[in-house]
């Protein structure tokens, strides 16, 4: 069997559905995905970016590209969390006779289930595969004596305030070097390392002593590589969202009673 995975999303929502896409795994199997995204899945046969494949202009341009059709027409299986809240979308493919099957982007509200968890039971009903609910990112790195703190995410609303990562990262320093990183789209940082190629990025971190940061991508991605990890959760759902791995921390904290949330010592 030919199997095609679509799998937009953010650096963390592919994280978390690493396992459900490696219990995909066919004959053949090939991953779309969004751009930054691609060097991250090395399990699979080929992996593209979707940008790449002329995907999006699937339902805007008329007639569809044939570039786009002839490329889905290679699979016997499609499995897509791309269009799944595009009823034109599934219609089209539906009418061309691709072998779509669409899965849910996002767990419900008030599931009570862990994403990664979620997205396995997703694909329960099309594999028998038993997978490791851990993701998990191969990247060979000895492990070095050094922390890293990332002190941003995809929302200003999930950053604990700059400052008391200073003031965390002062303490820190007494017993180790400590190095920031931050993303491209991130706000500027002095002395902040940044990558473009986010398994690079994943390598350097799979060598750190202590990774440090908010509710975000990269988070997910040091706790993948098996980075002790103390993620600093506000707003969002720890039980939900939490980056999994053998050797994560969950520490909360909360804007009230005041605006300026759990102190460093805490």
């Amino acid at each position: 069997m030919r199997r095609l995975v679509i799998r937009p999303g953010a650096i963390g929502d592919l994280i978390v559905s690493l396992p459900a896409l490696e219990c995909l795994r066919a004959d053949y199997l090939e991953v779309w995905t969004a751009s930054p995204n691609v060097p991250l899945i090395r399990f699979a046969d080929a992996v593209r970016s979707i940008a790449s494949t002329g995907l999006d202009l699937l339902g805007i341009a008329e007639p569809p590209p044939k570039r786009v059709l002839s490329a889905l027409g290679r699979f016997d299986s499609i499995v897509s969390w791309y269009g799944a809240n595009r009823p034109e979308f599934r219609a089209l493919v539906d009418s061309l006779g691709l072998p779509f099957t669409f899965l849910s982007a996002l767990p419900a509200e008030g599931a009570g289930m862990h994403a990664t968890d979620f997205y396995l039971e997703q694909v329960s009903a099309l594999t028998e595969c038993r997978a490791d609910p851990i993701p998990r990112i191969p990247c060979s790195a000895a492990r070095e004596k050094f922390a890293v703190i990332h002190p941003f995410s995809g929302s200003p609303r999930k950053n604990w305030p700059l400052e008391k990562f200073r003031r965390l990262a002062g303490g820190l320093a007494r017993a180790m070097p400590v190095h920031w990183c931050a993303g491209p789209e991130d706000p500027p940082l002095d002395g902040a390392r940044r990558f473009d190629d986010l398994y690079q990025l994943a390598c350097w971190l799979a060598a750190a002593s202590l990774y440090l940061g908010n509710d975000s991508g990269i988070t997910h991605l040091a706790a993948a590589v098996g980075t002790p990890v103390l993620a600093i959760f506000g707003p969002t759902d720890p039980a939900v969202w939490a980056p999994r791995g053998p050797h994560v921390r969950v520490a909360r904290w909360t804007s009230q009673p005041g605006p300026e949330g759990a102190p460093p010592e805490t």
